[in-house]
C-alpha cells in the first residue's frame, strides 16, 4: 500500500522537560525510562512549527510539513481554507510544582506582536521573547487526577472578604473599593520590591510555620501562597527578607479552584490563570504564547501581562463532558480551533467516528484497533495517531481503554 493512501497514521509527540514537571507519570505513560529523575512536564501532539510531532511513515516526517504536502487532503477544505494549517495541539501535563500566573493574548495582540518582534530580530528562542508565534492561546484542560488552579478574579464580594481578612491588605481593600480590579491589580505588580516585601513578610511570618507543620490542606489558599514563597521567593524562615514573589497576590486574588477527575475548564484570552498541582490533557489552539507575571523562573514581563489582562470578575464554569453518540462524551466549548471528546470503552466493544479534518487520537490506558478505510493500527496505552479528514474510523477495543480524540467544529466554519 502506497504512503498516500494511508488515512491513519502512528504519531510520536515532543517531552518539554521544564523545571514545575514531575518525574513519573508521563515517562510511565509513554514508556520511557527516567533514569535520573529529569522533570518531564508536557506531551506535545500537533505541528507547532517549534515542536511538530512526527507521523511514522516511510520518510518520518514532521506533522507540520507532513500536512502542508497535501493540506486538503489532511485536513479538509474548509479547515485549510480558514486555518491554513492543523489549528489545535495536543497536550498531556504533569503539574509537580506550580506554573506561573500567566495570560495568553488574543488573536489580534499575537500577530501584531509577532510581527514586532520579528522585526526587532528578537530570536524564537530567545528567553525574554513574549510572542513565539502569530496565533492566540484558548485552551481546555480535563483533569486526569485531582487537580489545583488559579483561574480569573474573583466575584466582587468574594474578593473584598479576602482583603478585609488580611491586616496587611486593609490598605489594598481601600483601593479596590475606589478603583477596581484593573488598578488593585496595577497596584501590586507594580508597587517597588520593598513594599512588596513589607506587605507580604509579616504574612509570610504567620503563615509558614503552620505550613511547615501541615496545618493548611490544598484548598486552603495559605497552602498555596506558603508552597509558593518557600518555592520562588528568598523568604527565610528566621524573619529576614530578601525577594518575595509579588506573584502571592494572585492567589488571594483569583479563584482557586479544585477539579476532580474528568471536570475540565476553559481559558480564553485574556483570563489569569496558573496551574497548581495534579496531571491533565489539554486542547488549544496551535501557539506557544505565554505571558507571565511571578511564580517562575521564567521570564517575566509584568507590563505585557498587564496589556492582556481582563480585569473583571470571573464565575468558573466547570466542564462535564456529554454524551454526542453512543460510546462519545464531548467537552464542549465555544473555540473554533478545536474541539475534545473521550472514549471510555471496555474490551470487545466497537466505535465508529468520521474524521472531519485532521484529527488526533492519544491513548490514556489500554489498547484498540484503529481502522481506517485504507489501513488499520493498533495503538497501545501512551500511543497516539494522525488522521487525515474524511475518514470512517472504528474503533475495536483490545482491552479496557481510555482514548482522547482531537479535532475541529467544522460545523462552525463558514
Amino acid at each position: 500500500m502506497r504512503e498516500k493512501d494511508h488515512g491513519v497514521y502512528h504519531l510520536i509527540g515532543v517531552v518539554k522537560n521544564y523545571d514545575w514537571g514531575g518525574t513519573e507519570f508521563l515517562s510511565e505513560l509513554l514508556s520511557i525510562p527516567n533514569p535520573n529523575h529529569e522533570p518531564m512536564a508536557e506531551y506535545w501532539l500537533g505541528a507547532h512549527e517549534t515542536s511538530p510531532s512526527v507521523v511514522v511513515s516511510n520518510d518520518h516526517k514532521p506533522l507540520n510539513r507532513f500536512i502542508s504536502a497535501d493540506p486538503e487532503r489532511n485536513l479538509g477544505s474548509k479547515v485549510t481554507k480558514r486555518f491554513g494549517r492543523l489549528p489545535f495541539l495536543l497536550k498531556v501535563l504533569d503539574v509537580r510544582n506550580m506554573l506561573s500566573i500567566q495570560v495568553h493574548p488574543s488573536k489580534h495582540t499575537a500577530e501584531v506582536e509577532f510581527a514586532r518582534e520579528n522585526k526587532a530580530k528578537v530570536p524564537l528562542d530567545a528567553a525574554n521573547r513574549n510572542y513565539k508565534d502569530d496565533n492566540h492561546k484558548p485552551e481546555l484542560m480535563v483533569a486526569l487526577s485531582e487537580f489545583w488552579l488559579l483561574h480569573g478574579f474573583k466575584p466582587i464580594d468574594g474578593l473584598r472578604a479576602r482583603l478585609q481578612s488580611i491586616p496587611e491588605f486593609i490598605s489594598l481593600l481601600q483601593i479596590f473599593d475606589e478603583t477596581g480590579y484593573d488598578q488593585l491589580y496595577k497596584t501590586v505588580m507594580e508597587m517597588p520590591q520593598q513594599s512588596v516585601n513589607e506587605m507580604l513578610d509579616p504574612l509570610l511570618t504567620r503563615i509558614i510555620p503552620q505550613f511547615e507543620r501541615q496545618e493548611f490542606n490544598k484548598d486552603q489558599e495559605e497552602f498555596w501562597v506558603a508552597r509558593a514563597a518557600t518555592s520562588f521567593g528568598d523568604k527565610t524562615h528566621s524573619g529576614r527578607s530578601g525577594r518575595v514573589d509579588r506573584g502571592i497576590f494572585s492567589i488571594y486574588f483569583f479563584n482557586l479552584l479544585h477539579l476532580r477527575p474528568g471536570e475540565g475548564i476553559f481559558q480564553d484570552a485574556g483570563v489569569p490563570h496558573a496551574y497548581l498541582e495534579g496531571k491533565n490533557v489539554e486542547v488549544m489552539a496551535s501557539s506557544d504564547n505565554v505571558l507571565r507575571g511571578g511564580l517562575t523562573s521564567k521570564y517575566i514581563d509584568v507590563k505585557e501581562l498587564m496589556k492582556n489582562i481582563k480585569f473583571e470578575a470571573t464565575i468558573p464554569q466547570i466542564i462535564l463532558p456529554q454524551r454526542t453518540r453512543e460510546n462519545e462524551q464531548q467537552y464542549k466549548t465555544a473555540a473554533p480551533d478545536f474541539k475534545l471528546s473521550r472514549f471510555q470503552l471496555k474490551k470487545s466493544m466497537l466505535a465508529r467516528f468520521q474524521s472531519v479534518t485532521g484529527e488526533i487520537v492519544l491513548v490514556l490506558s489500554g489498547s484498540v484497533l484503529l481502522r481506517g478505510e485504507r489501513n488499520e493500527i493498533e495503538l497501545k496505552k501512551g500511543e497516539a495517531a494522525f488522521i487525515s479528514a474524511d475518514q470512517d474510523i472504528g474503533l475495536h477495543v483490545l482491552s479496557d481503554v481510555d482514548l482522547f480524540r482531537a479535532s475541529v467544529p467544522v460545523h462552525h466554519i463558514d
